[in-house]
């Protein structure tokens, strides 16, 4: 009973660590020129790295959410993270959204597409005068099961 007891603490230990791997807290958020309406939500003309993998879904999914680029501190990374979605917060408005992400950076953080994700978060302005926000995310399901 006590090897039992042991391995159900040591699993949800492990769980924990994962979903704790999945999110982070006050990362540097920049936006991106991706103007998904204005490229009819077309991954190729995008020009977006997750493009290989995800250009062929269909338009409902490819429009569902905003797009974002990831390169966050935690999560998963390159092609694994293509077509996964994140909920990101304004830590200074506390304002939200669900993002799909459709391309990778080198910046550390997350490169929101400005009319369709950093926009709608940035309610007061202030991630324009200063060129970035400073963001919570976490990996959500995207619903499209």
């Amino acid at each position: 009973m006590a090897g039992r007891a042991v391995l159900a603490a040591v699993l949800l230990c492990a769980l924990a660590a994962m979903a704790a791997a999945q999110s982070a807290s006050n990362v540097r958020a920049t936006y991106n020129l991706y103007s998904p309406q204005k490229n009819n939500w077309d991954l190729n003309t995008a020009g977006v790295y997750c493009a290989t993998w995800d250009a062929g879904m269909s338009l409902a999914w490819r429009s569902k959410y905003g797009w974002t680029a990831f390169c966050g501190p935690a999560g998963p990374i390159g092609q694994a993270s293509c077509g996964k979605c994140i909920q990101v917060t304004n830590t200074a408005t506390g304002a939200q959204i669900t993002a799909r992400i459709v391309d990778k950076c080198s910046n550390g953080g997350l490169d929101l597409d400005l009319d369709t994700v950093f926009s709608k978060i940035d309610t007061d302005g202030v991630g324009m005068q200063q060129g970035h926000l400073t963001v919570n995310y976490q990996f959500v399901d995207c619903g499209d099961n």
